[in-house]
């Protein structure tokens, strides 16, 4: 591999290489064999100028042992295709401003030609659209598309012997082509981006202990250290170490995984604790995290009602343009004026405008941490009239609190809290959770005081402290197994905890009744808010479904502000809800986090699952919401009803600026060049609108 100093620095070196042979993937590679090199600080590779960055220690490689280094590079690493395999590749950077460079520059190359030798290029440049052209209508049945409608305008230059005419608008279509295929790219990349890419360096072990390389340029088999707070930068295994692994991005599991070695990794997840080594297995486009991008492909399987009409309307308007064009023939009899009309469309504009919003509002989405599965799904939910909420683990935690402690004659709360906790700490089920938390909470130490404690499944927990017998269950395990003797005054409790849906757990101590602990699931503390916000965004009902007892929902709905509940259900139940409410001509979104609310999340117009779900809810959901709680359906809702505003606008503007170019060159106000110029520049500056954000900052938090 030959390669050119620039300019050098000590400790600082740029250096060209020939693009013609050396390819891209292969410059990676050669990026990814140098970094591993002692003395290199640090590596960068520009392939879309043929360029490298290298910073050094002087005083342990010079510069010309880097370039021995990089002529060392021959065939035989660069065209070994496991290595090439095992590297990934930089995405290229492109833009508007090259392509537009490139073109004009090709196109002043081509004027200085003999005439002949331009005729002959702009008959090569004709064909493929004419063929294209009629391909369409051959496989189609489109005779009044928007090629045949490029092609006609060409053909009808050249054969007028308008050759300069006609390489101009050969040369201005060709440019708007460019410039709407970079424009697509970047949208899908920069949502890729946001999903995928880290900035972070990368630390591997080599066989001098450890270095750093650019994410870019690691490789299968490289030995990567992580720490706590990194991002993990390859699908692998940890060799060594222990850690907590936020697997969120990937999995939709709410809570870190517990990684040691043998364990697996997935590009893109947190390391939240300790400290790994991995071993690399796949990098860049061969990860697990690489599904998202096939999910971005996926959706535009699934596009939004909103696209699908403005790519038919687009496409409706075409017969139109040549219906004018033909009308400006036969009045004018100016083939200046014909060909003006046949270079303005509303076709490009409308159908690259409206996926490019779609992917923005996907990628603005991402960057709050809601996962959606395709464009129609934001079109859905802001069509919305009724959401419909599970309750446990979506409106309420999953996760039981100490919400009312019930102390009997002769002792107080603390006693009764420090007690139960002494004996449930040893028996980590979730009622007994609640009670060491609130415990914790209180200030309240439990010593081991008490001899061994028996666990009695499905009744209680028995033991004594301080020679003294103590109990602590469910009122069969206290009143009938124990034959603690019933105080009136739990009468009470019991019809309040049958009121609210309480859970309720007895404590004996001595023989007496020493109180009652009430443990509920309190609703999520932003449930009504979110609620309130849903209803002033257009929601006409919310309600929840739920199976657990009336008490419990009751509770719940009251407290959340729904319209109404539904207790005691059963999966099926909640599909027959759904249907119910469908068959009403409402469209219903569904919220939900179990394996149990996966049949009625898959019925829904819209099925989202909230962060904590199962997985097989995460799969069947159409949103999936990794972050945020309730207030992210809010969110999500705000972006669907914000992504048609924009789209619908972006039409009526569409077509006002190009009816206003059809009118200039009906009139012969503008030359057929200058309407394709201002044709593509509508294009590209509406496609550009398309990509802003959705949401302000306020509506963000």
């Amino acid at each position: 591999m030959t390669v050119t100093i620039h300019h050098a620095l000590p400790g600082r070196l740029r250096v060209h290489y020939d693009m013609h042979e050396v390819s891209p993937r292969q410059a990676v590679l050669a990026q990814s064999l140098i970094a591993v090199q002692e003395g290199v600080i640090d590596i960068s590779v520009n392939t879309n100028i043929g360029s490298y960055l290298i910073l050094f220690d002087s005083s342990i490689i010079s510069q010309s042992e880097i370039e021995n280094l990089f002529k060392a590079l021959g065939p035989k690493y660069l065209e070994d295709e496991k290595l090439l395999e095992a590297v990934a590749q930089i995405p290229i950077t492109e833009s508007i401003m090259s392509i537009f460079v490139s073109t004009m520059l090709d196109y002043l190359f081509k004027k200085m030609l003999p005439l002949p030798v331009r005729k002959l290029l702009l008959i090569k440049g004709i064909v493929p659209r004419v063929l294209d052209a009629l391909r369409i209508y051959a496989k189609e049945g489109k005779l009044f598309s928007t090629q045949m409608l490029d092609a006609t305008a060409l053909s009808l230059s050249a054969i007028t012997g308008n050759t300069n005419t006609a390489s101009s608008i050969s040369m201005l279509l060709q440019l708007g082509e460019d410039i709407e295929d970079v424009t697509r790219r970047v949208s899908y990349g920069n949502l890729a981006h946001k999903l995928l890419i880290s900035d972070e360096p990368v630390h591997i072990l080599d066989g001098n202990g450890e270095k750093t390389i650019p994410a870019e340029a690691l490789k299968k088999d490289d030995l990567v250290i992580v720490r706590e707070g990194s991002m993990i930068p390859c699908d692998g295994a940890v060799e060594r170490g222990e850690g907590m692994v936020n697997q969120a991005s990937i999995t939709g599991e709410p809570l870190p995984v517990e990684k040691k070695p043998g364990s697996g990794v997935f590009a893109g997840t947190i390391l939240s604790e300790g400290e790994l080594v991995i071993r690399t297995r796949a990098t860049g486009q061969n990860t697990k995290v690489q599904n998202i991008i096939q999910m971005i492909d996926n959706s535009q399987n699934l596009k939004a009602a909103v696209q699908r009409r403005s790519e038919l309307l687009a496409e409706k308007i075409v017969p139109f343009n040549f219906a004018l064009a033909g009308l400006t023939w036969l009045v004018t009899r100016n083939m200046t004026k014909t060909m003006s009309t046949l270079m303005v469309d509303y076709s490009c504009a409308m159908k690259l405008a409206a996926p490019i919003a779609v992917l923005s509002a996907m990628k603005e989405a991402a960057s709050l941490g809601i996962s959606v599965k395709g464009g129609k799904y934001l079109e859905e939910i802001a069509g919305a009239g009724t959401v419909i909420f599970d309750k446990t683990g979506t409106l309420t935690y999953a996760n039981p609190r100490v919400e009312k402690i019930h102390a009997m004659k002769g002792f107080d709360e603390n006693f009764v809290l420090q007690t139960a906790a002494c004996l449930e700490e040893h028996f980590p089920h979730p009622l007994g959770r609640a009670v060491v938390a609130h415990a914790e909470e209180k200030g309240l130490f439990h010593p081991e005081t008490h001899t061994k404690v028996e666990y009695i499944v499905a009744h209680g927990i028995a033991s004594t402290i301080e020679g003294k017998k103590v109990r602590i269950g469910s009122a069969h395990f206290i009143f009938d197994d124990e034959k603690i003797p019933f105080d009136e005054t739990v009468k009470s409790v019991q019809e309040e905890s049958a009121r609210t849906g309480q859970s309720l757990l007895y404590l004996s101590y001595d023989g007496r009744l020493a109180g009652v602990l009430a443990v509920g699931d309190p609703v999520r503390p932003e449930a009504r808010e979110v609620i309130k916000a849903l209803r002033a965004s257009g929601i006409r009902r919310c309600v929840m479904i739920t199976g657990d007892t009336e008490g419990a929902a009751k509770k719940i709905a009251e407290s959340a502000g729904l319209d109404g509940y539904y207790a005691q259900a059963l999966p099926e139940d909640k599909v027959s809800l759904i249907e119910q409410e469908k068959s009403l001509g409402n469209k219903v979104v569904m919220l939900g986090d179990g394996i149990n609310d996966a049949p009625a999340l898959s019925t829904a117009d819209v099925g989202i699952a909230i962060e904590g779900s199962s997985s097989i809810a995460s799969d069947t959901a159409d949103i999936v919401l990794s972050e945020g709680g309730l207030k992210s359906v809010h969110t999500t809702r705000l972006l669907g009803l914000g992504l048609l505003d924009k789209i619908n606008r972006n039409n009526a503007l569409i077509i006002e600026i190009n009816s206003a170019l059809l009118i200039l060159g009906v009139a012969g106000l503008i030359s057929p060049q200058i309407a394709a110029v201002l044709h593509n520049s509508a294009t590209v500056a509406i496609s550009v609108k398309a990509m802003q954000p959705l949401l302000s900052a306020g509506e963000k938090s």
